[in-house]
């Protein structure tokens, strides 16, 4: 299944500026998201494969795809798109025995060695940061940075996805760094419009 979107949103109930999370998704769907990747962790496996339920049935008709973060068999169970693989979760080789042939396998990667770790376990595509300061990541320390971003994507041969307080206007450096596009959360799902901010970013990706 071909990376064919620039513009990869994370979904996270708690930054929807108070708009249900599916209504939120739907939203930046219909305003031309076409990958989103499920990530509400803190949820049982029921809860989960039930919202990826929902979550898919307002996708699909919109075209956009979707990829559950971690449990591979709740992906394979919904029909979705793929798995989203954070550090520590199994490997891309690992989760594919669980999904159907042409599933799409993300991985997320924060360091160069895992972004080549990930490549050679037959990610499809990775996210790597933060690349810029995000408050969510600040325990973390200072964020790796467009140098680090660089080097990553240098490194490997599938697309990368720039992660962390990642901007309308901070796209071009991001692409100037070799990244195939970027993955954000908050300046989507908490925008005062969400329409209006998948545009700002579809202007600066061109195209989502």
């Amino acid at each position: 299944m071909p990376i064919d979107f620039r513009l990869y949103l994370i979904s996270n109930r708690a930054q929807t500026a108070g708009r249900p999370l599916v209504a939120a998704l739907q939203a930046a769907a219909q305003a031309g998201v076409r990958a989103v990747q499920l990530r509400e962790k803190e949820l049982a496996p029921r809860q989960m494969y039930n919202l990826a339920e929902e979550v898919r049935g307002v996708l699909d008709p919109l075209g956009a795809r979707l990829l559950l973060n971690d449990r591979a068999d709740i992906a394979a169970a919904v029909g979705a798109a793929g798995v989203h693989l954070p550090g520590a979760g199994l490997t891309p080789a690992t989760a594919r025995r669980a999904l159907p042939p042409g599933a799409l396998v993300a991985a997320s990667t924060h360091t160069l060695v895992e972004a080549r770790f990930a490549e050679a376990s037959g990610a499809d595509f990775l996210t790597f940061g933060p690349v810029f300061f995000t408050p969510s990541k600040a325990a973390y320390g200072d964020p790796p940075g467009l140098d680090a971003l660089a080097a990553v994507c240098a490194a490997v041969r599938i697309p990368v996805f720039a992660l962390g307080g990642v901007t309308p206007d901070r796209v071009a450096a991001c692409r100037d760094a070799g990244a195939h596009g970027v993955a954000v959360i908050r300046a989507i799902l908490a925008a005062p419009s969400i329409p209006d901010a998948v545009a700002a970013f579809a202007d600066a990706l061109g195209g989502c």
